[in-house]
């Protein structure tokens, strides 16, 4: 009995043993020299949240490190996904969480706790009527190789109440203020265009609505409240400039008779109320149906040698401004 006790208690000590020279830690480095698969990496500290384990978020410290505490399984995760990790120790991760804590650094560590529910709003087929796919968006293209799992939603959706089941959403290629993309004057006479047109013609009216332009509206106050009440919203494309004008136009026509088959109001412009906008004012937008631009929110493209196309990220303070700092990571 003696020897088997000591036998037991060898084997726990072998297992301590090991246990801390493995170390209580899970670091994944997010500097260029380090890690390979950045993608997969923001997909790893996802898939760990979702585990219902806390991750910490270290911005600033080698590219926006993530740390969470040492398990096989997340070990093998990330070898099955090539992300680079390094096992440390607990007396290691006070270390560097000392050294983020210096005020004179400008570092922070956020201790992420639960992994967001993302929808991306988007129709099933696109414009020309093709399947959509998830490399025709940038963001779900990521968020597919990343192995970050997200819900399609549209018009139906949000106008069922269906955003208050969601942390995040993104908007792409959409035009919210009923005018089709301004795809009319090059592209009016060809069936796939006509077929896009009456596809969002019928959801309105199957909603409701007698124009696309005031499902439209319907659609960006829905999403105002989502966003009013602590949902995060990424738009890109023409969602970005398109979702304030339909904002600033509520109760005004802005659309050319060739959208929504009456005259658009002659004085536009001058009705618009930008105290409805969320992030753009003072714009002006285009009244000629046959230019493929909104406003002029929009910038000018300009033609750079590649050489001297350049840009800096401004550095936020990681400790009073931390989401900005999320968001300007540098990984090189």
């Amino acid at each position: 009995m003696q020897k088997l006790k000591l036998i037991a208690l060898v084997f726990l000590l072998l297992v301590m043993n090991n246990s801390l020279l493995r170390g209580a830690y899970l670091l994944i480095p997010m500097d260029h020299e380090s890690q390979k698969e950045h993608l997969k990496a923001y997909g790893i500290a996802f898939w760990v949240l979702d585990q219902n384990v806390e991750v910490y978020w270290l911005l600033n410290y080698r590219g926006g490190s993530f740390a969470m505490p040492s398990a096989s399984l997340i070990e093998k995760e990330c070898k099955v996904r090539n992300v680079s990790y390094e096992i440390i120790t607990d007396s290691e991760f006070a270390r560097i969480r000392e050294e983020i804590a210096h005020p004179e650094v400008n570092m922070e560590a956020m201790k992420l706790e639960k992994a967001p529910k993302i929808a991306v709003y988007s129709p099933d087929i696109d414009q020309h009527g093709n399947k959509i796919q998830a490399w025709d968006d940038a963001v779900t293209l990521v968020l597919t190789y990343a192995e970050i799992p997200y819900d399609v939603i549209y018009d139906k959706e949000i106008m069922d109440g269906q955003l208050a089941m969601y942390d995040w959403l993104h908007l792409h290629h959409e035009d919210f203020t009923g005018q089709f993309g301004k795809f009319h004057a090059q592209y009016s006479s060809q069936p796939w265009y006509r077929a896009y047109k009456k596809r969002l013609e019928n959801l309105a009216v199957s909603l409701g609505y007698q124009k696309v332009s005031e499902l439209k509206l319907d659609v960006v106050k829905k999403i105002r409240e989502f966003v009013g009440a602590g949902g995060f919203l990424f738009a890109m494309c023409s969602a970005t400039d398109t979702y304030d004008i339909a904002l600033a136009a509520d109760g005004v026509d802005i659309c050319h008779e060739v959208f929504d088959g009456d005259p658009m109001d002659p004085n536009a412009q001058s009705k618009l109320d930008f105290s409805k906008t969320l992030a753009f004012e003072n714009f002006t937008i285009s009244r000629n149906m046959a230019e493929y631009e909104h406003s002029n929110i929009d910038h000018n493209p300009r033609n750079v040698k590649p050489e001297v196309d350049y840009f800096t990220l401004f550095e936020f303070s990681a400790k009073w401004d931390a989401i900005p700092t999320m968001l300007t990571q540098n990984h090189t």
